[in-house]
């Protein structure tokens, strides 16, 4: 067995640059930490047909404990735990790490290639909440997701965390620009949905209109959506609410919705 890399080491420090989205974006590559994501990292491609890992990266007791999951790679790349605690953003790193290639797919091949009902997130910055959304849009059976705006980056470590695997397995796509996204998607023949507070339309009445392809269009966590964003859509839908609470979370919402949409679906 070789020695460990230490935290110090070259190809660590490197590796450790992808926390930075800069970085990130320059290189397209990122990290995916932890066993759940690695699992899902080993099974995927890029858009454009390339493995989606590079290499692996894993401390000794992790390379022994995770053997099944590791053992078709042909290099594991050996660290010890300072170096995995630089590579991992976790309190408590796993153990195993992988270096990956962007994962994200163009627009119009997301459009071509999946069925509704598709999520548009307009500017959702946190990354635990866009990691729920796209794992939420993988539960229930959706095409894909697509990030626009000033949205997280979905290769960010805390999203890849939060999708728990399903970045991997799910189409994800990013547009800066939000009008972009929503035009291109109704010219896909989708009626666009605005998750909107204020909706001229309750959730619970409109199983009809869901069963029909749809998107879903979901705001910022704080403001939720502009009224110009939301006026892109074909309908403002809103969640009721029975109690006293003001609204829901970003994501419960999200998944109000896409449960909603899946049960009309299969009605």
């Amino acid at each position: 067995m070789s020695t460990p890399l230490v935290a110090t080491n070259s190809r660590v420090k490197e590796a450790r640059k992808l926390s930075r989205r800069s970085v990130r974006t320059e290189r397209r590559l990122f990290l995916a930490d932890g066993p759940k994501a690695v699992e899902g990292a080993l099974g995927a491609t890029t858009h454009d047909g390339e493995p989606c890992v590079v290499e692996v990266f894993a401390t000794p007791d992790a390379a022994q404990r995770y053997d099944d999951l590791l053992g078709g790679v042909d290099d594991v790349v050996l660290v010890d735990d300072r170096a995995m605690a630089a590579l991992s953003d976790s309190v408590s790193p796993a153990g195993v790490v992988a270096v990956c290639r962007f994962v994200d797919v163009p627009l119009q091949q997301l459009l071509e290639t999946s069925s509704p009902p598709l999520v548009v997130c307009a500017d959702v910055r946190d990354p635990g909440n866009a990691g729920t959304i796209i794992r939420t849009a993988d539960a229930v059976g959706a095409g894909g997701v697509v990030l626009t705006g000033h949205s997280v980056d979905p290769h960010n470590p805390k999203t890849v965390r939060a999708s728990v695997g399903s970045l991997f397995h799910l189409p994800v796509a990013v547009e800066p620009d939000t009008e972009v996204a929503v035009r291109r998607v109704r010219a896909a023949g989708m009626d666009v949905l605005a998750a909107d507070g204020a909706g001229e339309l309750d959730l619970f009445e409109i199983d009809e209109l869901l069963a029909d392809d749809v998107a879903w269009l979901f705001g910022n966590e704080a403001w939720g959506l502009p009224e110009d964003v939301a006026g892109l859509a074909d309908h403002r839908v809103r969640i009721p609410i029975a109690g006293r609470a003001e609204s829901l979370n970003l994501s419960t919402a999200a998944a109000v919705c896409l449960y909603a949409t899946a049960r009309a679906h299969r009605g």
